[in-house]
């Protein structure tokens, strides 16, 4: 269970991680500029198990990975919205970051309370809501467990 950090509609990549700290190190270096440009106090105030919930076409952009890298970095339990660009989909995924699909959720969340999502069951439980959303296919649901493609692929050889 965390607390709900609430955006809008397209948000892309380079509003999660801007251009220019794409030069810094590695992703932990990076994970403190997470949406700097949109909100200057989300990386200081974000805990370990909150979520994102967004408007549609979340991640839209350029293709770039680290998009996806800081907000698992954060320890982000999940990103919901009801659309997500392919490639930031994807690439989530390969990650082990759970990615949902609900426009229902997404509309309902409220900026600050809790939020809580099952995989297993395919499920979101907020303040007093809960919504159902199509769960993982098993393959898919297995990639994230094992916190993304290279892991499961390592621990399945």
């Amino acid at each position: 269970m965390g607390k709900i950090w609430k955006f809008g509609d397209d948000v892309d990549t380079d509003q999660i991680i801007a251009t220019r700290y794409l030069l810094l190190p590695g992703v932990d270096d990076m994970k403190g500029h997470t949406f700097e440009g949109l909100r200057p106090e989300f990386a200081g105030g974000f805990t370990p198990g909150d979520i994102i919930v967004a408007g549609k076409n979340f991640g839209c952009g350029s293709s770039r990975e680290q998009a996806p890298r800081v907000i698992k970095a954060l320890g982000a339990a999940a990103v919901i919205a009801p659309t997500f660009a392919r490639i930031f989909y994807r690439n989530s995924i390969n990650i082990g970051l759970p990615v949902v699909m609900s426009a229902e959720a997404s509309a309902a969340a409220v900026e600050g309370e809790a939020i809580e999502v099952d995989l297993e069951k395919g499920t979101i439980t907020t303040a007093g809501s809960g919504f159902a959303f199509p769960r993982y296919p098993d393959h898919v649901l297995d990639i994230v467990r094992a916190g993304g493609l290279i892991e499961h692929l390592l621990a399945t050889t």
